[in-house]
């Protein structure tokens, strides 16, 4: 024991997600436009639904609707993914769910670092998925090898925030002169920097390959490439977009807008494109440009059983596949609201059903005869008003949405989807551990919820 008195994780989680805020708002000026319109929405949202104002108040969603951030990473080695690993542990995020984005088109697989207990999320959900370049998915064996070889020149953390990180996990912890002296650090990985690393005839050549590993490969470090609030009505926010003159996605990824949402649905705005430096040999430099940082909003829903998964992962295949127009074409708003009409859209059916997984809590009429209430099942105890049922929340991502969002904003015209397949095994071991089940962790959640009803 140190003795020393330490900040919480998720103290300095909420910390770090609030100085990352600060910052992209500097370097992104949209983004606080951004963050203004997703509080005129979610204002306007729970002055005109007060069951869904009491609902997010009764789960302590309320209070982290503001503060609810994801920001999106990509690396290049498996070094950078492993300290990175231990870089959010400091915070109290953890590799949840595997992501392979090769299928859509995209040569990275992926994971998302978040909170994973209840109370953590309800405290602070920050989340940054985080994709790994898949450097075997580069076809030209020479360039493969010269971008092997700049990965390996250069390091994305300072040496504050790597002996920070390694006093951490040594002491159990950071005081509070330390914690301070950590999210100034950690936060030099994630800025943006106006310099490239390689010549400019080296960035054409990644570029060439994909537009996504010139990004990966030709800057100091992976720059925050968004940083998404969260609203309550995706359709408001995506029509304000619009009358203000963003450059908005013609589609909302994922699925068509419900009664009962579900998952994640998410729009953007397109990437800008930023002056970049290139050096050209005697301290000289070379002016071009480069186009990955974007401004993104989210909604989510209800998280989704592995049975209800399935449903939709068929469901949204439907509608990409008919007419094989893929998410292209003026009529796939259409194609999508069609199938998803085989979707249950009340909350009773998707829990009757066992499609979605829903946090359990005594009313008030229960808090008062919790005996009564304990002694019915627990359907006939939601009939007679004993115990409320509401949906938990999806905290993770989906694999097509966040392909579709990369190569909206990538500003590529690359669909095919790579001749590989999903390698979770390598992905684990280049970050170090294994990747948490979010299905476990949503049914944690619904048995811990109803064991506290007896």
């Amino acid at each position: 024991m140190t003795g020393k008195s330490f900040v919480s994780s998720d103290q300095i989680r909420s910390r770090f997600a609030q100085a990352m805020s600060d910052m992209y708002r500097q370097e992104v000026p949209l983004y606080g436009e951004l963050m203004s319109l997703v509080a005129q929405v979610n204002a306007q949202v729970l002055a005109d639904d007060p069951a869904l104002a009491q609902r997010l108040d009764r789960n302590d969603e309320r209070a982290r609707l503001d503060l609810e951030r994801h920001g999106a990473i990509r690396v290049g080695s498996a070094e950078e993914l492993s300290m990175l690993r231990r870089l959010f542990a400091v915070m109290g995020m953890y590799p949840v769910g595997y992501y392979d984005l090769s299928v859509a088109g995209v040569p990275v697989h992926s994971t998302a670092f978040r909170p994973v207990e209840a109370a953590a999320l309800a405290r602070n959900p920050f989340r940054v998925f985080t994709s790994l370049l898949r450097m075997e998915l580069i076809d030209d064996a020479a360039l493969r090898a010269q971008a092997a070889g700049i990965l390996a020149r250069r390091d994305i953390f300072t040496a504050g925030a790597r002996a920070l990180i390694e006093q951490a996990e040594r002491e159990g912890g950071l005081d509070e002169a330390d914690a301070e002296r950590f999210v100034a650090e950690a936060l030099e990985t994630f800025r943006w920097h106006s310099d490239a690393t390689v010549p400019l005839p080296t960035y054409h050549a990644l570029h060439d390959a994909h537009r996504l590993i010139a990004d990966v490969v030709s800057f100091h470090g992976p720059h925050i490439n968004h940083l998404t609030p969260r609203t309550l009505d995706i359709d408001a926010a995506q029509l304000q977009m619009q009358e203000r003159g963003m450059a908005a996605k013609a589609v909302i990824e994922g699925p068509p807008r419900r009664q009962c949402p579900i998952l994640l649905r998410q729009t953007s705005f397109k990437a800008l494109e930023e002056a970049v430096r290139f050096p050209a040999g005697n301290g000289s430099a070379e002016a071009g440009s480069h186009t990955a940082r974007f401004g993104e909003i989210e909604q989510r829903g209800l998280a989704l059983t592995p049975k209800g998964r399935t449903l939709y992962d068929a469901l949204l295949a439907q509608a990409r596949e008919s007419e094989g127009a893929g998410s292209t074409g003026a009529d796939y708003g259409t194609r999508l609201q069609a199938a998803f009409a085989g979707f249950p859209d009340d909350y009773d059916t998707l829990r009757q059903e066992g499609l979605g997984y829903f946090r359990y809590g005594l009313t008030e009429a229960g808090r008062a005869s919790p005996d009564h209430a304990a002694t019915l099942p627990t359907e006939a105890a939601i009939a007679a008003g004993l115990v409320s049922a509401d949906p938990i929340v999806y905290e993770d991502f989906l694999p097509v949405s966040a392909a579709g969002i990369f190569q909206s904003n990538l500003g590529g015209t690359e669909q095919r989807a790579y001749a590989a397949h999903s390698h979770q095994a390598a992905f684990e071991q280049a970050l170090g551990a294994p990747v948490r089940d979010e299905f476990a962790l949503y049914a944690a959640i619904e048995r811990d919820s109803l064991a506290e009803l007896v």
